[in-house]
């Protein structure tokens, strides 16, 4: 069974609604926020909960009792003013993982420099590989290859640097087939076991939804702790 996480969105556009649908539809618990109470009932009967919301109001923010979630998504489209207001009104709150949408680089800049833990770009990023690449951390992109089952793009993280895919077991520990170890500009087509992991790889695997999110994080976590072991079969 999937990790059931807390999971809220703040901002409910044309990507905001994509990624709270499709998070709930993977099982988790979203709370959809905005300040627009028309976006809220149209996704209300999409998700978990949907609730309005001024998402730059630190009292609203505490009323809501995000300090609890596991991660916040800021989903903010009407002005770039909001989607940083947000995110620093978030981490002062106590939110650990933030993911935040960015219009461009200097905006994602300024929003990783107030807290952001990830930042996505719509024009690159579609709400519903978000979604899935929220569930599984480790994945830094995914494709989704039939119902509940997709091939993604895993970073290797520091822990599986100088071990052979043999030793990482993904097959035993998370019930996954490695199809590829792609490095430099290079591919290495269904690698051995014997297969060394060098830093700044990655791992194309293939998968069930529920068994890619047993893949762990190899994204910098506050005050710059990296997971790196994988996670025991359960």
């Amino acid at each position: 069974m999937a990790t059931r996480r807390q999971i809220a969105v703040l901002g409910l556009g044309r990507f905001g609604q994509a990624v709270a649908v499709e998070l709930t539809r993977l099982g988790h618990d979203v709370l959809a926020v905005d300040r627009d109470e028309r976006m809220v009932q149209s996704i209300a009967d999409e998700v978990t909960h949907a609730v309005q919301a001024d998402v730059t109001d630190p009292d609203a923010l505490d009323a809501l009792g995000l300090a609890d979630f596991d991660t916040a998504i800021v989903a903010v489209s009407e002005s770039l003013e909001a989607s940083i207001m947000a995110t620093v009104l978030l981490r002062r709150i106590g939110v650990q993982r933030i993911i935040a949408k960015a219009a461009h680089d200097l905006h994602g800049s300024i929003l990783e420099q107030v807290g952001a833990m990830r930042v996505v770009y719509p024009e690159r990023e579609t709400g519903f590989r978000v979604a899935h690449s929220f569930g599984a951390p480790g994945v830094q992109d995914y494709l989704d290859a039939a119902p509940g089952y997709g091939i993604a793009r895993v970073a290797v993280p520091p822990g599986w640097v100088g071990k052979t895919i043999g030793e990482v077991d993904l097959p035993g520990s998370c019930r996954l087939t490695v199809l590829a170890v792609t490095r430099a500009g290079s591919i290495v087509l269904s690698p051995s076991s014997d297969e060394g992991l060098r830093a700044g790889d990655a791992l194309i695997v293939a998968g069930l939804d529920e068994d890619l999110e047993r893949l762990p994080d190899a994204s910098p976590a506050p005050g710059g702790h990296v997971s790196g072991s994988p996670p025991r079969s359960r």
